[in-house]
């Protein structure tokens, strides 16, 4: 799970009438949340009226189930589960939403060297228990499970829609790339329904497609280094933002603070506090690419994303007892100044 994005948040229902003539509602602001994925998804839109936001809120949220009852990796049942299941076997056609998703998960593992792998499945089991007991894990048992992690070893065949788990074992994670498709997939949904104007947000991931009326951008505010913190905010619109980071989510075992964000190269969690974000065009881009970010730190991930279109990164860490702050230079400026009264 993601560090928790603040992001504004307003219910209104508006009903004009006059005698018999009824008069048609004005574009107002409408929220709802339901939990998915392990998350609370939060859906905030501007709509004509109540029946038209319950309707295109219903149907975001019901595409996210669909999406959770796929990809998730703590049903037995879910599509993902069931391919691992026969991973060291043949070839396995898979649904388009999760050819989708594996398919832009192996981009990202080739652009971060391995940074990013959705193979990691073995590894962040391993250190959920160790999250639980405080313990490390035994490096025998650690080097067992590294075993089975490596991107290299899910085939995607383009043509026939199949995937191919090479090795016996083998459990994927798409904890690092899946909400953010649902976001994505969420506004597709509330689009049909006529929604232009809307704002998904769950947990550390944020999307956003046309702004409020009269305004630049939705309300982002960015999850801060320590819980003291002021939270930086800025406006988005069109959209994505993800931010990664030790702020809910983090153990310390023998003295050492870790994060939950699990290092596939090490199988262990990152040490540190840190806060990195990520904007990109696309829920998905966003979600798997600050993972990268985190992982690899600015001196190494900075080359990376910015030769993406429309990614920015912002990584706040703090080293020894200094706060190191660093960003590209397309990132938005942040403000810490009061959030300001929101309009109807």
């Amino acid at each position: 799970m993601q560090p928790r994005v603040s992001v504004v948040l307003l219910s209104a229902l508006l009903t004009l009438c006059m005698g018999s003539r009824t008069i048609a509602a004005e574009p107002t602001r409408y929220g709802f949340s339901e939990p998915h994925m392990g998350t609370l998804f939060r859906i905030v839109m501007i709509a004509e009226g109540e029946d038209q936001a319950g309707k295109a809120a219903r149907a975001a949220f019901d595409r996210i189930a669909i999406l959770d009852s796929i990809m998730s990796d703590y049903r037995p049942a879910s599509e993902l589960m069931q391919l691992c299941g026969k991973a060291g076997g043949d070839p396995i056609p898979v649904s388009d939403d999760l050819f989708t998703v594996l398919l832009a998960a192996r981009d990202v593992s080739r652009r971060a060297d391995g940074a990013f792998d959705i193979t990691v499945g073995p590894l962040t089991r391993l250190w959920r228990q160790s999250r639980r007991t405080q313990k490390l894990p035994d490096p025998a048992i650690l080097a067992e499970a590294k075993s089975r992690v490596g991107w290299q070893n899910v085939v995607l065949d383009e043509k026939a829609r199949t995937v191919h788990l090479l090795k016996p074992g083998m459990q994927l994670d798409l904890g690092g790339i899946a909400k953010g498709y649902a976001a994505d997939e969420a506004h597709r949904a509330l689009k049909a329904h006529g929604v232009t104007r809307a704002l998904v947000a769950a947990g550390g991931d944020v999307t956003a497609s046309d702004p409020p009326p009269g305004e630049e951008g939705w309300v982002v505010a960015i999850a801060p280094l320590k819980p003291d913190d002021p939270a930086p905010w800025f406006r988005l619109k069109n959209g994505s933002i993800s931010t990664s980071g030790d702020l809910n989510q983090f153990a310390v075992i023998d003295g050492v603070r870790y994060s939950h964000i699990v290092d596939p190269r090490t199988g262990l969690g990152l040490v540190g506090r840190m806060s990195v974000s990520v904007i990109a065009p696309t829920g998905m881009g966003a979600d798997s690419l600050t993972k990268v970010a985190t992982i690899l730190g600015p001196e190494k991930a900075t080359p990376i994303m910015v030769k993406l279109p429309g990614v920015s990164v912002r990584d706040v860490r703090e080293v020894g007892e200094v706060i190191r702050v660093t960003a590209t230079k397309m990132f938005p400026m942040l403000t810490t100044e009061p959030i300001p009264e929101i309009k109807r």
